[in-house]
């Protein structure tokens, strides 16, 4: 913590969203507190508070399925998933089972059986481990129905204000109104967590991983400046900062579809998309295409495989978005993070090395060919030109083979999603069968730093800005050229301004992200020419750490400064 002058303090953490806002601080409710344990009266009827049990979980379900009904994309189906939570019958037969056999009142048999799931859960580790937030949340929520206590969730204030929290649950972060929150500050979190994620997906400055010292240190009205770029608070910040980002606020960017740099070498400005929904709101933000369609979001929380025919429509919706233009599909990333339970093993010890993504076809080859078969109908139903890729290809072999069936529905354009070094490294071999590649920055990051992207104590290590992440992808964008095969990037780097150049320097030739970030790329590739990215990327892989990599490049981007990013 330092002091920029007499009145005020600058604090930091990491800036996940770009940004420059400022307004009153308003912290997040309280947390539930945990129930006495203490048991009922014998005069009170056991099967009546083990009903009240099941009609609480069942008030929440409805709570978040209604909000889920007016959320979109990305928020929907975490409020959804959420829901699915509440509905567990684990949850609530459990807390039942020890109000019956323990007479114990019911919150406190709630927050029990809650603790005891979230237990087994964190034991399996990946992405089960990551859903003891959702139990959490859902504990608190049935827990304030039945002791009659507020609802915890974000703070409804009549002016906009900065929100602090040691952390968003997926429910309350697919609620945030951009009108009312302004941005927002977490003590815990990390550059790909979903709150991360989906400031960006909602166009907010975001500071997360602040640690508990920082969020401590901000009290209710205090009026805070937030650099979601650089990852800076500014307590009671001078006025000439505040009319700055008065200034920066009343601008409005927007891309108008032709992604290039300032001497004219084009660059494909994409868009991630999960739903039609998001593609319709992409193609209005001026996407030249979709760089990511994540089709996992048609599978989860079903139950089983859904058919052809639903696939089809969920396909088509998207590809209706763009005619005429490439819309990249990446088949089914299912297991680590995102599990299906007609697909993948959550008892895996390791998921995020296992069994996941293009390696389920190990044991499934079908649900795979039915999805292949599904996006043949939809290309054919529409104007779209399909390019279609899989995730976590490995080998040469794993490429030769999944290139090999995509074309064998008809899918002329068929590729590889670069996640795992191997594919980096062997790069060369790889694209004498897949026609392009996209990088998933992502994975590619975690497996290359050996470090659980969800674990915000390794935050530091979870940027693609690593210039051991850097050099694999000129090693990929080397192995491409003699083949003359195009590569992308479609991870969370692409919407970074700053690194954009870098990418393109190292060879990229599209970027796709989140809609909202496409002006900000935009406007910086169009001040520097190919050359100078080129020389960026030099800069950035010469470094010796990700800081070093970062505040190099920065340097020498005056624009950045300029557009407030």
């Amino acid at each position: 913590m330092t002091a920029s002058d007499t009145t005020s303090t600058t604090l930091s953490g990491i800036g996940v969203s770009p940004g420059l806002v400022a307004g009153p601080v308003a912290r997040m409710a309280p947390p539930i507190p945990e129930p006495e344990i203490a048991t009922l009266e014998p005069s009170r009827d056991i099967e009546k508070e083990c009903e009240r049990i099941a009609l609480a979980a069942q008030q929440v379900k409805k709570g978040l399925e209604l909000s889920a009904a007016e959320a979109k994309a990305e928020a929907r189906t975490l409020l959804e998933t959420t829901a699915q939570m509440a509905a567990d019958p684990t949850l609530t037969s459990t807390a039942q089972a020890m109000v019956r056999e323990k007479r114990l009142v019911p919150e406190r048999a709630v927050w029990e059986s809650a603790g005891t799931l979230a237990t087994m859960l964190e034991s399996l580790g990946g992405y089960m481990a990551e859903r003891t937030r959702d139990v959490q949340d859902v504990r608190d929520r049935i827990v304030a129905v039945l002791t009659e206590s507020p609802m915890p969730g974000i703070p409804r204030l009549p002016e906009p204000f900065v929100l602090v929290a040691a952390d968003l649950a997926p429910a309350d972060t697919a609620l945030l109104d951009p009108e009312k929150v302004i941005a927002f500050i977490t003590s815990e979190g990390g550059p790909t967590s979903h709150t991360a994620i989906l400031a960006r997906a909602l166009g907010m400055p975001a500071i997360v991983g602040t640690g508990e010292e920082v969020t401590d240190a901000l009290a209710e009205g205090d009026i805070v400046l937030v650099d979601g770029t650089k990852g800076t608070i500014t307590i009671n910040p001078s006025e000439d900062a505040l009319r700055r980002a008065r200034e920066l606020a009343s601008r409005v960017r927007v891309f108008n579809g032709d992604g290039a740099t300032k001497d004219g070498h084009e660059v494909q400005l994409l868009a991630n998309v999960g739903d039609a929904a998001g593609a319709r709101s992409a193609a209005e933000a001026g996407a030249m295409g979709v760089g990511l369609f994540r089709t996992e979001f048609c599978f989860l929380d079903q139950p089983e495989e859904p058919t052809v025919e639903a696939q089809v429509e969920a396909y088509q919706g998207v590809l209706e978005a763009f005619p005429g233009k490439k819309v990249v599909v990446r088949t089914l990333d299912a297991g680590a993070d995102k599990p299906l339970p007609f697909l993948t093993d959550a008892t895996e010890a390791n998921p995020a090395l296992g069994v996941r993504a293009y390696r389920t076809t190990r044991r499934d080859p079908e649900v795979l060919e039915h999805q292949l078969e599904a996006l043949a109908k939809a290309e054919a139903a529409t104007e779209a030109k399909v390019w279609v890729m899989a995730p976590m290809i490995s080998t040469a072999d794993e490429a030769k083979a999944f290139t090999e069936k995509a074309r064998s529905y008809g899918l002329k354009t068929a590729g590889m999603m670069i996640e795992v070094p191997s594919a980096a490294l062997m790069a060369d071999k790889l694209f004498e069968h897949a026609d392009f590649a996209s990088v998933g920055t992502n994975d590619l990051t975690q497996y290359v730093m050996a470090a659980d992207r969800l674990l915000s104590s390794l935050a530091d290590l979870s940027t693609a800005w690593q210039p051991a992440v850097l050099r694999l992808i000129g090693t990929a964008c080397e192995g491409a050229s003699p083949n003359g095969r195009p590569v992308g990037v479609c991870g969370e780097a692409a919407a970074d301004p700053a690194l954009a150049t870098v990418l393109v320097g190292l060879g990229v030739a599209s970027l796709s992200m989140t809609a909202r970030a496409l002006p900000d790329v935009d406007a910086v590739l169009k001040s520097v020419t190919l050359d100078e990215c080129r020389e960026l990327a030099k800069i950035a892989i010469a470094a010796a750490t990700a800081e070093e990599a970062h505040t190099a490049v920065r340097a020498k981007l005056p624009i950045l400064e300029e557009l407030g990013l």
